[in-house]
């Protein structure tokens, strides 16, 4: 097999070459990608061992993406219980101005090592977040602790080891908490969830604990990220067996950068085993997306991927390795029982989500992440949800990435998703 060293240096003699690719990868991991290359990124980190702060308005998502498009956009920021900063945006209104009547409040919140900017990246007639507007929300973009424009804390900088000492634990127990109270207040009234991916695992975690509920109306869960046991992509998995998050995090690397070189040294390491192939990166990940347009790269590539935490990382790769949807294990039993009081981690249990609650669910067939029978084991945790509040769409081309990023997804995904909204 052509190990991944070899591969970047055919396609390319340049470093910033090898370092794009490493992204895609990456990014690909859990929050759906694109394909191609492009010889440019932007990688933010705080300096000087200063404090990150908020962003102001002149410098965030609402001036790079939102209003050159033609549309209103307002610059957010919440502070979680834990001191992280988030930004949020908000686009209040759609290209044909304001309507009569009150406009519900949807909330949109992206995957692993994205941000808000992934509701952005087609164009406004193909734009989940711009589409909604125009058809009469109040649409709001969440930003998780760590990406770009999330980087502040009451206390820490980005450089101290402390402020990556987080899983997406705490993204369910603050971060959601903090952005849907917010947009709730800001509104008046409950509020619509679209997740995709990483989104969708913590608003389930969330649901599964009957938090959040009373300030929702209901929720869309786009390539739904559950239970991981079974999940098929080799690199993936690859990554997850031989413990490459832990690796890092033995390092000393807290801070999961998608183009750091730790990162992408081992990458390399993954993609010479004798049983990855790496020269389809894109469909080794997510599974054979069948509507991506590769037009849409340039604009991934300016604004993405953002980072993460190892921690992060280590414990999605528990859940693949477990296939149990639980909190991070310290691998210590002691340890476990100062966190939890308990030798084990606590269990998110998804047949406590209230059987009343609203849901859209769909799904892909070529999804190599959110593996259709993964899905049918969370489905089989809903058996018992009210039929008339649980919608089930399957589309068998779809695979990871389409849900975000294909041309037809309008058509096929987010039409009746805003149906969907209408009736709750």
């Amino acid at each position: 097999m052509l190990g991944l060293s070899k591969w970047l240096y055919r396609e390319s003699n340049h470093m910033k070459m090898a370092n794009t690719v490493a992204s895609i990868i990456l990014v690909i991991l859990f929050c759906g990608s694109a394909v191609g290359t492009r010889t440019s990124l932007l990688s933010v980190k705080a300096q000087g061992g200063m404090s990150a702060v908020a962003p102001v308005a002149s410098d965030g998502i609402c001036k790079a993406m939102v209003q050159s498009q033609g549309y209103v956009c307002e610059e957010h920021t919440v502070t979680t219980e834990d001191g992280y900063i988030l930004s949020m945006q908000r686009i209040p209104e759609g290209r044909s101005g304001k309507t009569p009547g009150q406009r519900p409040p949807v909330l949109l919140q992206h995957g692993l090592l994205m941000d808000g900017i992934t509701w952005l990246l087609l164009s406004p007639d193909q734009s989940l977040a711009f589409l909604l507007a125009d058809n009469g929300f109040d649409v709001w973009l969440a930003n998780t602790r760590g990406t770009k424009y999330s980087r502040g804390h009451a206390s820490l900088s980005p450089n101290d080891p402390a402020y990556w000492n987080w899983t997406w634990d705490e993204l369910v127990a603050y971060d959601l908490p903090a952005t849907v109270q917010h947009v709730h207040y800001q509104a008046g009234q409950k509020v619509h969830y679209v997740g995709h991916s990483l989104g969708t695992l913590i608003a389930l975690a969330a649901f599964s604990k009957d938090q959040l509920v009373n300030m929702l109306r209901s929720a869309a869960l786009l390539s739904p990220i559950a239970y991981m046991g079974q999940m098929p992509s080799p690199i993936a998995r690859n990554a997850a067996d031989n413990f490459v998050g832990e690796a890092l995090y033995w390092l000393g690397v807290d801070e999961f950068n998608p183009i750091g070189e730790a990162v992408i040294k081992l990458l390399e390491d993954i993609c010479n085993q004798p049983d990855v192939d790496c020269t389809n990166l894109l469909t080794s990940f997510t599974g054979q997306n069948c509507c991506l347009n590769s037009s849409v790269i340039d604009v991934f590539l300016d604004h993405e991927p953002q980072s993460t935490a190892t921690k992060n990382m280590i414990h999605l790769a528990q859940m693949i390795r477990g296939g149990d949807i639980a909190m991070y294990d310290y691998n210590n039993e002691d340890e476990n029982r100062r966190h939890y009081g308990q030798p084990t981690p606590p269990l998110y249990n998804m047949t406590s989500i209230p059987n009343d609650f609203p849901l859209f669910l769909s799904y892909g067939g070529a999804d190599a992440l959110s593996d259709v029978k993964d899905v049918k084991l969370l489905l089989g945790s809903l058996k018992d949800h009210d039929g008339e509040r649980l919608v089930v769409q399957y589309r068998g081309d779809y695979a990871h990435a389409d849900y975000v990023m294909g041309e037809n997804a309008k058509q096929v995904v987010y039409d009746p998703l805003m149906a969907f909204f209408r009736l709750q």
